[in-house]
């Protein structure tokens, strides 16, 4: 049953499975989908700032 605010999607059966092998006992689809999400921010965050420790030059305290 669909909460107020809420939308349907269309996603292949094996989609589904997939989404619902990265769940836990008891956790809805939203929550596994929100988590998964997040996960892939923060991982795309510290990539960027891995990145940015990689090529950039930075000054030291000292030297502003």
């Amino acid at each position: 049953m669909l909460q107020s605010g809420s939308t349907t999607i269309a996603i292949s059966l094996e989609t589904k499975e997939m989404i619902r092998r990265l769940g836990e006992k008891g956790e809805t689809y939203d929550a596994i989908i929100r988590r998964v999400i997040h996960k892939a921010g923060m991982q795309t965050l510290d990539e960027r700032w891995n990145t940015i420790l990689e090529t950039d030059e930075f000054l030291s305290l000292e030297n502003l």
